[in-house]
């Protein structure tokens, strides 16, 4: 059914930067709200940022002015730009979907991808 498959993860110095992508596949019309998690080693996951289907968005602090989240609609894909990469950006990051409105299966809630890795060296 609903999948979210995330890409773009990796090693990079700190200060360099990533882009990370997440498509949302399964006869998808529409998706509400879409985002970025992350979880580093013994610690919650983490809001990162996330993206209405209007354009909202909004940002964990930590990443405001570095971090920047867009969306294609049409693609039911999702984007998180991250620059200046600190080594405490060092984390797997999830996608999330909420709110999906499908052509066979109706509405799905809360849907994650399997998660990325990314890790920044000092």
């Amino acid at each position: 059914q609903v999948q979210l498959v995330e890409s773009g993860g990796g090693l990079v110095q700190a200060g360099g930067s990533l882009r990370l992508s997440c498509a949302a596949s399964g006869s998808i019309l529409s998706i509400n709200r879409m985002g970025w998690y992350r979880q580093a080693p013994g610690k919650q996951r983490e809001l990162v940022a996330t993206i209405t289907s209007t354009g909202s968005t909004s940002y964990a602090d930590s990443v405001k002015g570095r971090f920047t989240i867009s969306r294609d609609n049409a693609e039911a894909t999702v984007y998180l730009q991250m620059n200046s990469l600190k080594p405490e950006d060092t984390a797997v990051y999830y996608c999330n979907a909420d709110e999906i409105v499908t052509r066979y299966w109706g509405t799905k809630y809360d849907r994650w991808g399997q998660g990325t890795q990314v890790t920044v060296s000092s």
